[in-house]
């Protein structure tokens, strides 16, 4: 009888020892997906924050290719005005040399 006892005792230490484990693996369990939630909100956030400067940077981006497409327009146009009276002036000194040359 006193064998039966002792493995009552042993048995009932067990199952105490048994939930004492389950309840702290349940605490570490939440005690991790509340860390995982934070640090799923940290990484969200830097994300966000990520996004914003890439954005910043790409429209600072974009208003300096607007400038520099203007400005190749007006040198293009520059360019272009010149060259018409060089061809201009070219033609007046070719007619002021066949002048003179006749």
């Amino acid at each position: 009888m006193e064998e039966n006892v002792l493995l009552q005792e042993i048995v009932k230490a067990l199952e105490l020892f048994s939930e004492k484990i389950h309840h702290e693996m349940h605490e570490m369990g939440e005690r991790l997906r509340a860390e995982m939630h934070e640090m799923g909100d940290q990484l969200r956030a830097e994300m966000q924050e990520f996004r914003a400067e890439v954005n910043e940077r790409f429209d600072r981006l974009d208003t300096k290719i607007a400038s520099l497409r203007v400005e190749l327009t007006e040198t293009q146009e520059t360019v272009d005005f010149l060259s018409a009276k060089t061809m201009q002036h070219e033609r007046k000194l070719r007619g002021i040399d066949g002048k003179i040359r006749a």
